[in-house]
C-alpha cells in the first residue's frame, strides 16, 4: 500500500479545480494525494502532495522536478485509470476526490466505474454542482426537505428507503432499466441496498453531511481478500 492514513485524504485528479473547491475538500480531508497530473493542479494552488500515483503520462516535467522523488509512484499499467490506481493503493477512512469530473464525460464515467470496482472505499467525488458516492449497505443522511436526491444503478440492485418522496422499496434497478434520478428528500433519508452498485448523487452543498454520514455508517461492502 502506498498511502496509509488514519484521517481523510483529498485526492486530486487532472481536471480543472478551483481554490474554493480545494479548500472545501481540505477542510474535511487535509492530507493531499495526487493522481498523475493532479500534481500540477495541487502545485498550482501551492499544495505539495504527499504522494503522486499514476502512469505519469500527463504530469509535467516541472511538477516532477519539484516533488520529492520518494513521493512519486509511477505505474506503467495501461489497463486501469489513474483514479483506479489511487483507490487500489490508498487506505484512509474517507477520500474526497476533486478534479475527476467536468472536463471529459468519458473520464467522468470511468471514475464512476472505479467507485463500483472499489466498493470497500469510502470515496466522495466532488464537482462544482454535485457530489457522487457509492452507497454503502446502509446509510442515514440528514438532508433538508426538498433536497434533490438521485440514485443511479451501475448494476442490478434493490433496496429500501425512508424519507424519499418516491420510495425505492420493491423496485429492481439496473443501468439499462429502472433508475432513481430526480427524487427528493422529505427530510432525513435512510437507504439500505442489496449490492454495491448504487451511486448516490447530491448537490455539492451536501458535502459535509455526506462525509459525516459515510464516516458514521458501520456497514461496509467486503474488501479485497
Amino acid at each position: 500500500m502506498i498511502v496509509r492514513e488514519n484521517e481523510p485524504i483529498t485526492l486530486i485528479g487532472g481536471a480543472e479545480i478551483t481554490f474554493t473547491l480545494l479548500s472545501r475538500a481540505r477542510k474535511l480531508a487535509p492530507r493531499v494525494v495526487a493522481a498523475d497530473s493532479g500534481a500540477d493542479a495541487a502545485l498550482a494552488h501551492d499544495v505539495m502532495p504527499q504522494a503522486v500515483i499514476g502512469d505519469f503520462d500527463s504530469i509535467s516535467d516541472a511538477a516532477r522536478a519539484r516533488i520529492p522523488q520518494a513521493a512519486q509512484h509511477p505505474m506503467a499499467d495501461q489497463d486501469s485509470t489513474d483514479f483506479d490506481k489511487c483507490l487500489g493503493h490508498i487506505v484512509s477512512p474517507l477520500i474526497i476526490g476533486i478534479g475527476f469530473s467536468g472536463e471529459r464525460l468519458d473520464h467522468q464515467l470511468a471514475a464512476y466505474n472505479t467507485l463500483v470496482r472499489h466498493p470497500w472505499q469510502r470515496c466522495i467525488l466532488l464537482g462544482r454542482e454535485e457530489l457522487v458516492f457509492l452507497a454503502p449497505p446502509s446509510i442515514t443522511l440528514d438532508l433538508d426537505a426538498d433536497c434533490p436526491v438521485s440514485l443511479f444503478p451501475m448494476g442490478a440492485v434493490e433496496g429500501i428507503s425512508d424519507g424519499l418522496c418516491y420510495p425505492i422499496g420493491g423496485l429492481n434497478f439496473a443501468p439499462d432499466g429502472r433508475v432513481g434520478t430526480s427524487n427528493t428528500a422529505l427530510g432525513p433519508v435512510q437507504l439500505s441496498l442489496t449490492a454495491p452498485k448504487m451511486l448516490v448523487i447530491l448537490p455539492q452543498s451536501a458535502l459535509e453531511e455526506a462525509a459525516r454520514a459515510l464516516s458514521a455508517s458501520s456497514a461496509r461492502w467486503p474488501g479485497p481478500s
